[in-house]
């Protein structure tokens, strides 16, 4: 691919968690990917398999603020680069992980019936922010977001096709993806950018309301011991 294109890794510690680090890091990337076409991809098997736990489990009120402003943060930057991007879903993607991978114009899943695809955050006993609920509107059809996002369901990648999180499955997702963004990067790219900017101009945005919303309803419901005790158990679980 050369210098034409950029390449985003996601990679990170515990199967690539949506950390701080992680998160300033994707951040980072997009910067520096200066405006050419954009291939995300995970490390090793993974895509990126959600939230990072120990956070969830740690943070107080001023630090979950924190963490999921640079969420939002994240988001608008995938979701807003002018150039084509591609994701190659190379094993989970779920939740935050889910959420880089429909923000990418293509998206393309490994055709492997032991990966999964999806939005659980509310079996995790978690309220959607505004702007992910924005993403999965924005993404998804009508009918099939309402199901996918109160099922709270991981999905196989030919499932998850069916309801829209990817566009394809394929045996070789890295090989799609990179000739999707050649075909694609063919195009002039101040008209390909003017186009996606106006598809996708206010789609995202949060106004005062929805702030309000995040301080009084999303902070309490993300701080609350409940959720913390079933990240502390989950982390329990995976190092039992």
């Amino acid at each position: 691919m050369g210098d034409a294109f950029a390449t985003l890794t996601l990679e990170g510690k515990g199967k690539n968690c949506l950390s701080t680090e992680l998160m300033r890091s994707v951040i980072a990337q997009v910067g520096r990917a200066g405006g050419r076409p954009l291939l995300v991809v995970g490390s090793g098997d993974t895509f990126s398999a959600g939230l990072n736990l120990k956070e969830v489990a740690a943070a107080d009120r001023d630090a979950m603020a924190r963490y999921l402003g640079l969420l939002d943060e994240m988001i608008d930057a995938l979701f807003s680069y002018a150039a084509p991007v591609a994701a190659c879903v190379n094993g989970h993607a779920i939740a935050g992980g889910c959420v880089i991978a429909l923000c990418a114009d293509f998206r393309v899943a490994k055709d492997d019936p032991l990966v999964r695809i999806g939005l659980n955050e509310v079996a995790l006993g978690l309220e959607f922010p505004p702007k992910i609920l924005r993403v999965a509107k924005h993404r998804l059809a009508p009918p099939l977001c309402d199901r996918v996002l109160l099922e709270a369901g991981l999905y196989d990648p030919r499932t998850a096709q069916g309801f829209g999180f990817v566009d394809e499955v394929a045996r070789d997702p890295l090989a799609s993806a990179r000739a999707w963004l050649e075909t694609v990067a063919r195009h002039p790219a101040e008209i390909y950018a003017a186009t996606k900017h106006t598809l996708r101009a206010g789609a995202l945005d949060l106004d005062d309301a929805d702030r309000r919303y995040v301080e009084s309803h999303v902070l309490p419901r993300w701080t609350a011991p409940a959720v913390k005790e079933a990240a502390r158990a989950a982390l329990e679980r995976r190092s039992g």
